[in-house]
Formats: structure tokens, C-alpha cells, sequence
């Protein structure tokens, strides 16, 4: 059996991104030998006139086209999850990944407005939920990014958020979880 060749298969029925365990568990193969199946999928895909590559998204490895060709495929092909989000959301969400854990108050601090509509419209599109209550008076609710955060804006993790520059450090003052 050509396991390269099985876990590929996995990978390319597979919409989500899967653990190395999980990889292990649904192909029966040991976690050593779907270790170096990926590194030698990965390998593959990286030389040139391949439309694929191994993508680590959210904690786990997924098959996803190659960023130059998403772009031209994006619009036929991408999830409705990807559908542009209006400033005010983008602004909402960037300020809930760079502060998380945040409450709807924070975030209301920073942005000058209402939340309520931005915070609903980013929970229902799987960007943001609930993490938590804040311990304080009222026990108001936190709220933080997902994995389909993650894989919606390719990132690994949120540590590979871009780093924010001065001025827009400035508008984080005063909250003392910002990344920077």
C-alpha cells in the first residue's frame, strides 16, 4: 500500500483540516509514518506546476489550492463564509482578534459604536464566539476568534496575525491583551 498516496486521498475528501492524529486514526497508519507522508506531500506540491498545496490551517494540514490560484478561483469556488465583510465588520473582528479575549463593552470602547449587529453577523458566520465571562461585576461575556477564522483567513494560528503599527497600537490603549 502507497501510503503517500492514502493520505492524499484523505486529504482531498476531507474539508476540514485534520490533526496528525486524526490523519493516524482514519487511515490506520502510526503517527511516524503520516508524519513523513505529509512532509512528502508537502514536497510534492511545493515544486512548480502543481494548482495544490498542503495547507497548515487552525491547528491542522488540509489540501487547498496554491494562493495564486485562489484568487482566481475564489469567486466560482469559495464558501459563502467568504463573502466580503462590510468595513464596520472587519473592524469588529480585527479588534476581537488582536484583544481577545474582549466583551461586547471593550469592543464598543475602541470602535465608538454599537457592537450588537457586528458581534450577531460574526458568530453567525463562524468568525468569532463565546470564550468565556470576564471576571468582574456583571460577569459580561468575552468573546474570541475560531478555527474557521483561521482557515477562512489563512492563518496557522493567531500569532500569525500581521503586527499593528504604532498608531494603531494607540487605539488599543488601555488593553492590556492586545497582540503586537
Amino acid at each position: 500500500m502507497n501510503e503517500v498516496a492514502l493520505i492524499e486521498a484523505i486529504l482531498y475528501l476531507e474539508n476540514e483540516p485534520l490533526e496528525e492524529a486524526s490523519l493516524a486514526r482514519i487511515s490506520g497508519l502510526s503517527k511516524d509514518v503520516v508524519i513523513k507522508a505529509l512532509e512528502e506531500l508537502a514536497d510534492r506540491y511545493a515544486r512548480e506546476g502543481f494548482g495544490m498545496e498542503l495547507s497548515h490551517l487552525s491547528g491542522g494540514v488540509m489540501l487547498s489550492p496554491k494562493k495564486e490560484y485562489w484568487n482566481i478561483l475564489k469567486d466560482r469556488y469559495g464558501r459563502k463564509n467568504e463573502a466580503h465583510l462590510s468595513r464596520a465588520a472587519m473592524e469588529t473582528l480585527s479588534i476581537i482578534a488582536y484583544s481577545q479575549p474582549i466583551t461586547r463593552s471593550e469592543i464598543e470602547a475602541i470602535r465608538g459604536v454599537s457592537a450588537d449587529s457586528m458581534i450577531r453577523l460574526l458568530i453567525e458566520k463562524e468568525f468569532i464566539h463565546e470564550v468565556g465571562r470576564k471576571n468582574v461585576p456583571g460577569k459580561p461575556v468575552q468573546f474570541g476568534t475560531t478555527k474557521e477564522f483561521l482557515k477562512q483567513f489563512r492563518l496557522s494560528s493567531i500569532s500569525a496575525l500581521p503586527r499593528l503599527n504604532e498608531s494603531e497600537v494607540d487605539r488599543f490603549d488601555g488593553f492590556e491583551n492586545i497582540r503586537r
